[in-house]
């Protein structure tokens, strides 16, 4: 194996999109009836939609490769999660996947920390993430990392709405 981040772009937008649903679906997709993951997939992941996430330049998006095959990644940009405290300026760390076979070798914190270190690029400024409630692993993860769930919303898969936590953690130093 020969792991390596590297920063995406618009090229790979169709990577991006393959590997966007083959991750969730590896991790989430056996909770979602398979038309709702369908349709999920179809909006979250379209290549387009990937292509202009890889262009706009406020947001970002990181592979792990395995010999130049991408078996992760990571996104980040401007927060979006509904939050009465989230300011402009507040960074969101988007997604975070790894295939499972590359899972606890210390990549997901690599490449946690390479978008958090994106996201404070211009000083430091509070970080938010949403994870499914029932993820405990995640949820652990975040915590150590200086997160706290600070409200909820729900996520919708289809016509499915998964009750998510929202996890900030205030601006500083990582």
């Amino acid at each position: 194996m020969t792991l390596a981040i590297r920063r995406a772009t618009v090229n790979d937008a169709q990577t991006l999109s393959r590997l966007a649903r083959r991750t969730f679906d590896e991790t989430f997709g056996h909770l979602y009836p398979p038309e709702d993951l369908q349709a999920f997939f179809d909006d979250a992941y379209a290549v387009e939609k990937q292509r202009v996430i890889l262009a706009h330049p406020d947001y970002a998006v990181w592979f792990l490769e395995d010999g130049g095959e991408a078996v992760g990644h990571a996104a980040a940009g401007p927060c979006g999660l509904p939050h009465p405290e989230v300011a402009p300026g507040d960074g969101e760390l988007k997604r975070l996947y790894l295939l499972k076979e590359y899972q606890r070798g210390g990549w997901g914190g690599r490449m946690f920390d390479t978008a958090m270190a994106w996201l404070q690029r211009k000083g430091p400024c509070p970080l938010w993430i949403g994870v499914w409630s029932e993820n405990v692993g995640a949820q652990r993860f975040y915590a150590r990392k200086g997160f706290e769930i600070v409200g909820e919303y729900r996520f919708p898969v289809g016509r499915v709405r998964d009750r998510e936590f929202i996890m900030r953690r205030k601006g500083g130093a990582l």
